[in-house]
C-alpha cells in the first residue's frame, strides 16, 4: 500500500526527511541563522518543514480567500508539531484572461504553477506540501506537482463563489458571457447587462458552475488527494477554514504514518475514478487535458481516450450548470461531492478500494454518507438523467488524435453542417457579433491548439455569444472550451492544425458530421483530396516568438497526453523525497 519504513511513530527522524539538508549538523550553521532571523525557535527549525502552497492574489475572486485559509492550514500544521513555511505563486484568472490575448497565458499557467511549486520545495527543502488553490489551473499545477515531488501532500480547494440573483434568478458569470451575445443582437439593453454584471458574482469563490474549478475539486476528492468533504464549501463559510486547519493536521499524520504519498494514492484505479466523477456531474471537458496530465508525473499512462472510454461508462448523475439547473452551493447544501462518490459506488461506476491522503480507502471515506431524498440536485445510477456520462470522446479523419464534447444539456447528439472556417479565435467572434454565419454552419476554430495558439485558448465568448444569441450551429476547435460552455462545442481537436493536422487542412464547405452517440468526427473529404492539400500546408506563424509563451510552444505536447511539457515520471532516476 505505502512504505511503511517511511513512518515516524515515536516522533520525527529528521535523518529521513528532506529537510535535514538545512536544518541539522554544523553544514546548516548558515542555513540555521536565516530560520533564526524569521524569529523560528530551535525546536521549530528542527521539526518536520511544511510548504503551505497557495495562488492567492487579486487577480480574481477564485484566490482571494485563500491567504486567510492558509493561516488556518499553518494552525493546523503546528498542532501536528511541524513547521509550516507560507509560500505563493502564479494564477491567470481565466474569466478574466476570457476573449482575449489574455487567454493564451491559461494553460501555460499550469506548468509555471506546478514548476514554481517543485522549484521552491526542492530549493528550501520542505518535508511535505499542503496545497491550496482556487482557479481552473491552479488545480491540477497543485496536484501535478504533488506527485511530482512525491512528498506527504494534501490538496485543498479553496471554494466556490455563492450565486448571484437577476431578476429571481440564480445567475454566474457564464450568464453574463452569454448576455454579450444578448446584447449584440438587442435581445438585453446595456441597461440590463450593467444590472446583470454587478450582482452576478456576490462573494469570493471560483465560478459556481460544474465549470472547471469545481470539476477539479470533485476530482480531488474522488482521486483521493484532498480529505473527504473539502471540496464542498463555499469559499466565504468558515467551515472551510476548518477544513484548512484539519488538512495542515492530516499532512503531518502522513510524514508520522509513512504515506501514503502522491503517488500511492494516484494510481490507474483512482485516475479512473477521477473521470468518472468529471462524467457523472457533467463537468468540465478541460479535465481531459489535466486528468493526463497529472498521470504523467506518476508515471502513468492514461490518455484522452483512456478517459473518454471511462466517461462512456459512467452515468450523468448531478443536475449542474451548465448543462443543468444547479450550482456548487446547491451541490454543497444536499452533501457534497460525497453524495455523488457514494452513489458512483454503490452503482458499481467507481473503485471503493482505492487508498487515499486518509490512509483509509475511497469506500471507508463515505460509508456513512446516503443520497438524500426530496431533492433532484443528484439522482439514483438507477435513473440517471443519461445512461452515459455528460462528456464524450470523439476520433474520426478530422481527429485522429481525438476530440472532445461535452454532451450534457444537449437534446441533439448529432450535427452536421459544412465548415465554416476561421483562423484564430478573433476573427470568428467578431464574425459571430456581426451574426456573419447561417444556422446549420460548422464553425471551426483553428491555430489555437497548444503550439499553434500558442496556449490552447478557451473560446468561451464566441460560444457564449452564439449560445445568447439562440444559434443553431455547432463549434470545433483544436482549442480548448471553458467549463462553462454549453451547446455542441468540440474542443482539443488533435493533431492541431500547427502541426499540419486534418483540422488545419479543412476549406469553407466542406460537409463535417459529428456524432456523439457513436464518438465519431468525420469530414467528408478523400484520403487522396486531403493528402493533396497536405502536400500544398504551410503552418501559419504566431505573433510569440520570444518570451514565455516561445518557451511554452517549444516544450508543449498533444493534447491527448495532457499538453505537458517535460517527460515525465518515465524518465526519473530519483524522486525529490527521497533525496
Amino acid at each position: 500500500m505505502y512504505d511503511e519504513k517511511r513512518a515516524h511513530p515515536n516522533g520525527w527522524d529528521k535523518e529521513k526527511l528532506v529537510s535535514r539538508y538545512v536544518t541539522e549538523g554544523a553544514k546548516s550553521a548558515p542555513h540555521r541563522a536565516y530560520y533564526y532571523a524569521m524569529g523560528l525557535t530551535e525546536e521549530e527549525i528542527h521539526q518536520p518543514l511544511i510548504g503551505v502552497a497557495t495562488c492567492w492574489n487579486e487577480a480574481a475572486p477564485c484566490n482571494i480567500a485563500l491567504s486567510r485559509q492558509a493561516q488556518s492550514v499553518k494552525v493546523g500544521v503546528k498542532d501536528g508539531k511541524g513547521t509550516p513555511r507560507e509560500f505563493t505563486t502564479i494564477t491567470v484568472t481565466d474569466g478574466i484572461a476570457m476573449g482575449h490575448e489574455g487567454m493564451r497565458s491559461s494553460l501555460a499557467s499550469r506548468e509555471v504553477i506546478a514548476d514554481s511549486v517543485e522549484l521552491t520545495m526542492r530549493g528550501h527543502c520542505y518535508d511535505g506540501l499542503v496545497g491550496l488553490a482556487g482557479c481552473d489551473k491552479s488545480l491540477p499545477a497543485m496536484m501535478m506537482a504533488m506527485v511530482r515531488l512525491n512528498v506527504p501532500s494534501i490538496f485543498m480547494y479553496g471554494g466556490t463563489i455563492l450565486p448571484g440573483k437577476f431578476k429571481g434568478k440564480d445567475v454566474d458569470v457564464v450568464n453574463v458571457f452569454e448576455a454579450v451575445g444578448q446584447n449584440a443582437v438587442g435581445k438585453m439593453s446595456d441597461k440590463e447587462l450593467h444590472e446583470l454584471e454587478c450582482v452576478a458574482c456576490p462573494s469570493a469563490g471560483a465560478c459556481g458552475g460544474q465549470f472547471t474549478a469545481n470539476t477539479m475539486a470533485c476530482v480531488s476528492e474522488a482521486m483521493g488527494l484532498a480529505i473527504p468533504h473539502s471540496a464542498g464549501a463555499p469559499a466565504v463559510y468558515e467551515s472551510r477554514d476548518e477544513y484548512a486547519k484539519a488538512s495542515g493536521e492530516a499532512v503531518m499524520k502522513l510524514i508520522k504514518n509513512g504515506g501514503p504519498y502522491p503517488r500511492d494514492v494516484v494510481t490507474r484505479k483512482s485516475l479512473e475514478n477521477a473521470a468518472a466523477i468529471v462524467a457523472a456531474t457533467g463537468g468540465s471537458t478541460n479535465a481531459a487535458l489535466h486528468l493526463p496530465a497529472i498521470a504523467h508525473e506518476a508515471g502513468i499512462d492514461f490518455d484522452l481516450f483512456d478517459v473518454a472510454e471511462i466517461f462512456k461508462k459512467t452515468p450523468l448523475i448531478a443536475n449542474l450548470r451548465p448543462g443543468g439547473k444547479y450550482v456548487a452551493k446547491d451541490l454543497y447544501d444536499i452533501g457534497g461531492v460525497g453524495v455523488v462518490i457514494k452513489e458512483l459506488l454503490d452503482g458499481g461506476f467507481m473503485h471503493g478500494d482505492c487508498i487515499t491522503v486518509t490512509g483509509k480507502t475511497l469506500a471507508e471515506n463515505y460509508a456513512e454518507v446516503s443520497l438524500p431524498a426530496d431533492q433532484d440536485v443528484v439522482v439514483s445510477c438507477n435513473n440517471p438523467i443519461r445512461p452515459t456520462g455528460g462528456v464524450v470522446g470523439l476520433k474520426g479523419n478530422l481527429a485522429p488524435e481525438g476530440a472532445i464534447v461535452k454532451v450534457a444539456g444537449l437534446e441533439n447528439l448529432v450535427f452536421e453542417g459544412p465548415a465554416r472556417v476561421f483562423d484564430g479565435e478573433q476573427a470568428a467572434f467578431e464574425a459571430v457579433q456581426r451574426r456573419e454565419y447561417n444556422d446549420g454552419d460548422v464553425i471551426v476554430i483553428r491555430y489555437e491548439g497548444p503550439k499553434g495558439g500558442p496556449g490552447m485558448r478557451e473560446m468561451l465568448s464566441t460560444t457564449a455569444a452564439l449560445y445568447g444569441q439562440g444559434a443553431n450551429v455547432a463549434l470545433i476547435t483544436d482549442g480548448r472550451f471553458s467549463g462553462g460552455t454549453r451547446g455542441f462545442c468540440i474542443g482539443h481537436v488533435g493533431p492541431e492544425a500547427a502541426v499540419g493536422g486534418p483540422i488545419g487542412l479543412i476549406k469553407d464547405g466542406d460537409m463535417i458530421r459529428m456524432d456523439a452517440n457513436t464518438g465519431a468526427l468525420e469530414v467528408d473529404v478523400s484520403d487522396e483530396e486531403m493528402e493533396k492539400r497536405r502536400q500544398s500546408f504551410v503552418p501559419r506563424k504566431t505573433n510569440y516568438n520570444s518570451g514565455a509563451l516561445h518557451k511554452y510552444a517549444q516544450l508543449v505536447g498533444d493534447a491527448r497526453y495532457g499538453a505537458v511539457t517535460h517527460p515525465g515520471a518515465k524518465e526519473e532516476t530519483h524522486v525529490f523525497v527521497d533525496l
